[in-house]
Protein backbone atom coordinates (compact mmCIF):
# COMPACT_ATOMS: atom_id res chain seq x y z
CA UNK A 1 0.00 0.00 0.00
CA UNK A 2 1.32 3.40 -0.90
CA UNK A 3 1.08 6.21 1.67
CA UNK A 4 1.11 9.69 0.27
CA UNK A 5 2.24 12.44 2.67
CA UNK A 6 0.93 15.86 1.80
CA UNK A 7 2.96 18.68 3.35
CA UNK A 8 0.88 21.51 4.75
CA UNK A 9 2.00 24.87 3.42
CA UNK A 10 3.06 27.38 6.07
CA UNK A 11 0.69 30.06 4.85
CA UNK A 12 -2.41 27.89 5.44
CA UNK A 13 -1.26 26.16 8.63
CA UNK A 14 -3.26 27.27 11.69
CA UNK A 15 -0.93 28.57 14.38
CA UNK A 16 -1.72 28.99 18.06
CA UNK A 17 0.37 31.40 20.09
CA UNK A 18 0.93 31.79 23.80
CA UNK A 19 2.46 34.79 25.56
CA UNK A 20 3.85 35.18 29.06
CA UNK A 21 3.75 38.93 29.68
CA UNK A 22 6.01 41.13 31.81
CA UNK A 23 6.65 44.84 32.26
CA UNK A 24 9.60 45.07 29.85
CA UNK A 25 9.54 41.91 27.71
CA UNK A 26 7.00 39.34 26.54
CA UNK A 27 7.91 35.71 25.84
CA UNK A 28 5.93 34.05 23.03
CA UNK A 29 5.54 30.43 21.97
CA UNK A 30 4.07 29.03 18.74
CA UNK A 31 2.28 25.68 18.32
CA UNK A 32 1.30 23.87 15.12
CA UNK A 33 -2.26 22.49 14.64
CA UNK A 34 -1.45 19.24 16.50
CA UNK A 35 0.29 20.93 19.43
CA UNK A 36 3.88 20.63 18.25
CA UNK A 37 6.19 23.35 19.54
CA UNK A 38 7.51 25.47 16.67
CA UNK A 39 9.53 27.98 18.66
CA UNK A 40 9.87 30.31 21.62
CA UNK A 41 11.13 33.88 21.43
CA UNK A 42 11.35 37.05 23.51
CA UNK A 43 10.06 40.46 22.39
CA UNK A 44 10.10 43.96 23.83
CA UNK A 45 6.87 45.13 25.47
CA UNK A 46 6.49 48.05 23.06
CA UNK A 47 4.33 48.78 20.02
CA UNK A 48 7.21 47.77 17.74
CA UNK A 49 7.72 44.63 19.81
CA UNK A 50 4.05 43.70 19.45
CA UNK A 51 4.34 44.00 15.67
CA UNK A 52 7.48 41.84 15.60
CA UNK A 53 5.81 39.22 17.80
CA UNK A 54 2.82 38.99 15.47
CA UNK A 55 5.09 38.84 12.40
CA UNK A 56 7.12 36.07 14.04
CA UNK A 57 4.00 34.00 14.72
CA UNK A 58 2.79 34.68 11.18
CA UNK A 59 6.04 33.27 9.81
CA UNK A 60 4.89 29.79 10.84
CA UNK A 61 1.45 30.06 9.22
CA UNK A 62 -1.90 31.75 9.76
CA UNK A 63 -2.26 33.00 13.33
CA UNK A 64 -5.74 31.91 14.44
CA UNK A 65 -5.57 32.09 18.21
CA UNK A 66 -3.34 33.62 20.88
CA UNK A 67 -3.51 32.96 24.60
CA UNK A 68 -2.15 35.85 26.68
CA UNK A 69 -1.49 35.96 30.40
CA UNK A 70 -2.39 39.20 32.17
CA UNK A 71 -4.61 40.85 29.55
CA UNK A 72 -5.72 43.24 32.27
CA UNK A 73 -2.20 44.30 33.27
CA UNK A 74 1.12 43.71 31.48
CA UNK A 75 -0.61 42.14 28.48
CA UNK A 76 -3.24 44.84 27.93
CA UNK A 77 -1.35 46.59 25.13
CA UNK A 78 -0.51 43.34 23.35
CA UNK A 79 -4.12 42.15 23.59
CA UNK A 80 -5.31 45.39 21.97
CA UNK A 81 -2.72 45.06 19.22
CA UNK A 82 -3.69 41.45 18.46
CA UNK A 83 -7.41 42.25 18.46
CA UNK A 84 -6.78 45.20 16.15
CA UNK A 85 -5.01 42.85 13.73
CA UNK A 86 -8.03 40.53 13.66
CA UNK A 87 -6.49 37.77 15.78
CA UNK A 88 -8.70 36.03 18.32
CA UNK A 89 -7.32 36.54 21.84
CA UNK A 90 -8.19 34.52 24.94
CA UNK A 91 -7.24 35.33 28.52
CA UNK A 92 -5.03 32.73 30.20
CA UNK A 93 -4.77 32.24 33.95
CA UNK A 94 -1.42 31.57 35.57
CA UNK A 95 0.09 28.13 35.01
CA UNK A 96 -1.25 25.20 37.00
CA UNK A 97 0.67 24.76 40.27
CA UNK A 98 0.95 21.02 39.82
CA UNK A 99 2.52 21.54 36.38
CA UNK A 100 4.96 24.01 37.90
CA UNK A 101 5.97 21.52 40.57
CA UNK A 102 6.52 18.78 38.00
CA UNK A 103 8.13 20.77 35.19
CA UNK A 104 9.57 23.83 36.89
CA UNK A 105 8.93 27.51 36.31
CA UNK A 106 10.35 29.73 33.58
CA UNK A 107 9.07 32.31 31.13
CA UNK A 108 9.37 29.98 28.08
CA UNK A 109 7.52 27.23 29.94
CA UNK A 110 4.78 29.68 30.92
CA UNK A 111 4.45 30.84 27.30
CA UNK A 112 4.12 27.25 26.07
CA UNK A 113 1.59 26.54 28.83
CA UNK A 114 -0.45 29.59 27.74
CA UNK A 115 -0.44 28.39 24.13
CA UNK A 116 -1.54 24.88 25.13
CA UNK A 117 -4.28 26.25 27.37
CA UNK A 118 -5.64 28.30 24.47
CA UNK A 119 -5.38 25.47 21.94
CA UNK A 120 -7.05 22.89 24.20
CA UNK A 121 -9.94 25.21 25.07
CA UNK A 122 -9.05 25.21 28.76
CA UNK A 123 -8.59 28.98 28.40
CA UNK A 124 -11.47 30.49 26.47
CA UNK A 125 -12.37 33.73 28.23
CA UNK A 126 -12.25 36.85 26.09
CA UNK A 127 -10.30 39.83 27.45
CA UNK A 128 -12.33 42.60 29.07
CA UNK A 129 -11.12 45.19 26.63
CA UNK A 130 -9.65 48.48 27.81
CA UNK A 131 -10.64 50.91 25.12
CA UNK A 132 -14.02 52.43 25.99
CA UNK A 133 -16.14 54.23 28.56
CA UNK A 134 -15.70 51.50 31.17
CA UNK A 135 -11.92 51.86 30.99
CA UNK A 136 -12.35 55.59 31.62
CA UNK A 137 -14.55 54.81 34.63
CA UNK A 138 -12.00 52.27 35.92
CA UNK A 139 -9.13 54.77 35.73
CA UNK A 140 -11.12 57.41 37.61
CA UNK A 141 -12.29 54.88 40.22
CA UNK A 142 -8.68 53.88 40.91
CA UNK A 143 -7.90 57.48 41.86
CA UNK A 144 -11.14 57.85 43.80
CA UNK A 145 -10.62 54.69 45.83
CA UNK A 146 -7.15 55.73 46.94
CA UNK A 147 -8.33 59.28 47.76
CA UNK A 148 -11.21 57.95 49.89
CA UNK A 149 -8.87 55.55 51.67
CA UNK A 150 -6.33 58.29 52.45
CA UNK A 151 -9.09 60.64 53.64
CA UNK A 152 -10.32 58.00 56.09
CA UNK A 153 -6.77 57.40 57.25
CA UNK A 154 -6.18 61.11 57.85
CA UNK A 155 -9.39 61.43 59.89
CA UNK A 156 -8.53 58.37 61.99
CA UNK A 157 -5.06 59.74 62.66
CA UNK A 158 -6.53 63.09 63.66
CA UNK A 159 -8.99 61.46 66.07
CA UNK A 160 -6.14 59.46 67.63
CA UNK A 161 -4.09 62.63 68.14
CA UNK A 162 -7.10 64.40 69.67
CA UNK A 163 -7.70 61.48 72.02
CA UNK A 164 -4.11 61.42 73.27
CA UNK A 165 -3.45 65.16 73.03
CA UNK A 166 -3.88 67.98 75.53
CA UNK A 167 -7.11 68.12 77.54
CA UNK A 168 -8.35 71.30 75.85
CA UNK A 169 -8.08 69.67 72.40
CA UNK A 170 -9.91 66.55 73.57
CA UNK A 171 -12.71 68.61 75.09
CA UNK A 172 -13.00 70.76 71.97
CA UNK A 173 -12.89 68.13 69.20
CA UNK A 174 -13.77 64.74 70.70
CA UNK A 175 -17.46 64.80 69.69
CA UNK A 176 -17.13 66.36 66.24
CA UNK A 177 -18.46 64.62 63.17
CA UNK A 178 -15.91 63.84 60.47
CA UNK A 179 -16.87 66.83 58.30
CA UNK A 180 -16.92 69.25 61.24
CA UNK A 181 -13.62 67.88 62.53
CA UNK A 182 -11.91 68.44 59.17
CA UNK A 183 -13.14 72.03 58.95
CA UNK A 184 -12.20 72.86 62.54
CA UNK A 185 -8.73 71.30 62.36
CA UNK A 186 -7.88 72.95 59.05
CA UNK A 187 -8.59 76.37 60.59
CA UNK A 188 -6.33 75.85 63.62
CA UNK A 189 -3.66 78.51 64.21
CA UNK A 190 -1.06 76.92 66.49
CA UNK A 191 0.79 79.40 68.71
CA UNK A 192 4.20 78.75 70.17
CA UNK A 193 4.03 77.32 73.62
CA UNK A 194 4.83 74.00 75.13
CA UNK A 195 6.64 71.85 72.52
CA UNK A 196 4.33 68.82 72.58
CA UNK A 197 1.11 70.84 72.46
CA UNK A 198 2.36 73.07 69.63
CA UNK A 199 3.52 70.07 67.57
CA UNK A 200 0.19 68.30 68.12
CA UNK A 201 -1.75 71.34 66.90
CA UNK A 202 0.44 71.66 63.81
CA UNK A 203 -0.04 67.97 63.03
CA UNK A 204 -3.81 68.26 63.45
CA UNK A 205 -3.95 71.32 61.21
CA UNK A 206 -2.03 69.55 58.45
CA UNK A 207 -4.21 66.44 58.72
CA UNK A 208 -7.30 68.65 58.45
CA UNK A 209 -5.91 70.42 55.37
CA UNK A 210 -4.96 67.07 53.84
CA UNK A 211 -8.50 65.80 54.32
CA UNK A 212 -9.89 68.98 52.77
CA UNK A 213 -7.63 68.54 49.76
CA UNK A 214 -8.79 64.95 49.37
CA UNK A 215 -12.42 66.10 49.67
CA UNK A 216 -11.78 68.37 46.70
CA UNK A 217 -10.28 65.48 44.74
CA UNK A 218 -13.26 63.27 45.51
CA UNK A 219 -15.71 65.96 44.37
CA UNK A 220 -13.81 66.45 41.11
CA UNK A 221 -13.63 62.72 40.41
CA UNK A 222 -17.33 62.26 41.19
CA UNK A 223 -18.16 65.03 38.73
CA UNK A 224 -16.38 62.98 36.05
CA UNK A 225 -17.52 59.49 37.08
CA UNK A 226 -21.24 60.10 37.56
CA UNK A 227 -22.00 61.34 34.00
CA UNK A 228 -19.99 58.48 32.47
CA UNK A 229 -21.90 55.87 34.46
CA UNK A 230 -25.26 57.55 33.78
CA UNK A 231 -24.61 57.69 30.03
CA UNK A 232 -23.27 54.14 29.80
CA UNK A 233 -25.74 52.26 32.01
CA UNK A 234 -28.89 54.26 32.85
CA UNK A 235 -30.87 51.04 33.36
CA UNK A 236 -28.44 49.88 36.01
CA UNK A 237 -28.89 53.08 38.01
CA UNK A 238 -32.68 52.66 37.86
CA UNK A 239 -32.46 49.51 40.00
CA UNK A 240 -33.16 49.89 43.73
CA UNK A 241 -30.04 50.27 45.86
CA UNK A 242 -27.59 50.98 43.03
CA UNK A 243 -25.82 54.32 42.95
CA UNK A 244 -23.08 55.61 40.64
CA UNK A 245 -20.17 54.14 42.62
CA UNK A 246 -21.78 50.70 42.98
CA UNK A 247 -22.71 50.69 39.31
CA UNK A 248 -19.15 51.67 38.41
CA UNK A 249 -17.74 48.65 40.28
CA UNK A 250 -20.12 46.32 38.41
CA UNK A 251 -19.30 47.87 35.04
CA UNK A 252 -15.58 47.55 35.71
CA UNK A 253 -15.98 43.85 36.51
CA UNK A 254 -17.88 43.27 33.26
CA UNK A 255 -15.48 45.32 31.13
CA UNK A 256 -16.03 47.28 27.95
CA UNK A 257 -17.30 44.17 26.15
CA UNK A 258 -19.85 42.44 28.42
CA UNK A 259 -20.68 40.08 25.56
CA UNK A 260 -17.69 38.08 26.75
CA UNK A 261 -19.87 36.92 29.66
CA UNK A 262 -21.46 33.75 28.31
CA UNK A 263 -24.41 33.67 30.72
CA UNK A 264 -25.76 35.16 33.92
CA UNK A 265 -24.40 32.09 35.74
CA UNK A 266 -20.91 32.92 34.45
CA UNK A 267 -21.41 36.52 35.64
CA UNK A 268 -22.43 35.24 39.10
CA UNK A 269 -19.25 33.14 39.24
CA UNK A 270 -17.19 36.16 38.21
CA UNK A 271 -18.72 38.14 41.08
CA UNK A 272 -18.19 35.33 43.59
CA UNK A 273 -21.97 35.10 44.09
CA UNK A 274 -22.58 31.62 42.72
CA UNK A 275 -23.75 29.11 45.37
CA UNK A 276 -21.27 26.36 46.19
CA UNK A 277 -22.54 23.06 47.66
CA UNK A 278 -21.45 22.59 51.28
CA UNK A 279 -23.57 19.59 52.24
CA UNK A 280 -22.49 16.83 54.57
CA UNK A 281 -24.43 13.89 55.97
CA UNK A 282 -28.00 14.93 56.75
CA UNK A 283 -27.27 18.63 56.22
CA UNK A 284 -28.01 20.05 52.77
CA UNK A 285 -26.81 23.60 52.31
CA UNK A 286 -24.77 25.95 50.15
CA UNK A 287 -22.14 28.46 51.16
CA UNK A 288 -20.80 31.79 49.92
CA UNK A 289 -18.26 31.66 47.12
CA UNK A 290 -14.94 33.16 48.34
CA UNK A 291 -13.59 33.58 44.80
CA UNK A 292 -14.33 35.94 41.93
CA UNK A 293 -13.92 39.70 41.60
CA UNK A 294 -13.97 41.00 45.17
CA UNK A 295 -14.90 44.57 44.22
CA UNK A 296 -17.94 43.33 42.28
CA UNK A 297 -18.82 41.03 45.17
CA UNK A 298 -18.61 44.00 47.55
CA UNK A 299 -20.91 45.98 45.24
CA UNK A 300 -23.53 43.20 45.38
CA UNK A 301 -23.18 43.09 49.16
CA UNK A 302 -23.82 46.85 49.40
CA UNK A 303 -26.91 46.54 47.20
CA UNK A 304 -28.27 43.68 49.29
CA UNK A 305 -27.74 45.49 52.60
CA UNK A 306 -29.46 48.60 51.22
CA UNK A 307 -32.44 46.54 50.11
CA UNK A 308 -32.61 44.63 53.40
CA UNK A 309 -33.00 47.93 55.25
CA UNK A 310 -35.80 49.55 53.25
CA UNK A 311 -36.90 47.55 50.17
CA UNK A 312 -40.38 46.03 50.87
CA UNK A 313 -40.06 42.95 48.57
CA UNK A 314 -36.64 42.17 50.05
CA UNK A 315 -37.95 42.56 53.60
CA UNK A 316 -40.76 40.11 52.85
CA UNK A 317 -38.25 37.65 51.38
CA UNK A 318 -35.94 37.94 54.41
CA UNK A 319 -38.83 37.30 56.78
CA UNK A 320 -39.95 34.22 54.85
CA UNK A 321 -36.45 32.73 54.60
CA UNK A 322 -35.79 33.43 58.28
CA UNK A 323 -38.90 31.42 59.22
CA UNK A 324 -37.53 28.58 57.07
CA UNK A 325 -34.47 28.47 59.31
CA UNK A 326 -31.96 30.23 57.04
CA UNK A 327 -29.19 32.22 58.68
CA UNK A 328 -28.55 35.85 57.79
CA UNK A 329 -25.39 34.86 55.91
CA UNK A 330 -27.32 32.34 53.82
CA UNK A 331 -30.06 34.86 53.08
CA UNK A 332 -27.49 37.42 51.95
CA UNK A 333 -25.90 34.78 49.71
CA UNK A 334 -29.27 34.06 48.08
CA UNK A 335 -30.00 37.76 47.62
CA UNK A 336 -26.58 38.42 46.10
CA UNK A 337 -27.24 35.68 43.56
CA UNK A 338 -30.62 37.25 42.74
CA UNK A 339 -29.10 40.72 42.36
CA UNK A 340 -26.35 39.31 40.11
CA UNK A 341 -29.06 37.85 37.84
CA UNK A 342 -30.97 41.15 37.83
CA UNK A 343 -27.86 43.22 37.09
CA UNK A 344 -26.67 40.94 34.27
CA UNK A 345 -29.51 41.91 31.93
CA UNK A 346 -28.67 45.59 32.26
CA UNK A 347 -24.94 45.00 31.79
CA UNK A 348 -25.58 43.19 28.51
CA UNK A 349 -27.86 46.02 27.40
CA UNK A 350 -25.14 48.56 28.27
CA UNK A 351 -22.65 46.69 26.09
Amino acid sequence: MTVTIVETRAEIRAITGGVDTHADVHVAAALDPIGGLLGVREFAATTAGYARLLDWLGGFGTVCLVGIEGTGSYGAGLARHMAGAGVRVVEVDRSDRQDRRRQGKSDPLDAVSAARAAQSGRARGAPKGRDGAVEAIRALMVARRSAARERTRAINQARALVLTGPDDLRARFARHTAAALITALASLRPRPGDVAGHATRVALRELGRRAQFLDGQLELLDELIDPLVTAHAPGLLALYGIGPHTAALLLIAAGDHPGRLRSEAAWAHLCGAAPIPASSGKVTRHRLNPGGDRQANHALWRIVLTRMSAHPPTLIYVERRTKEGKSKKEIIRCLKRYVAREVYRHLRAAG
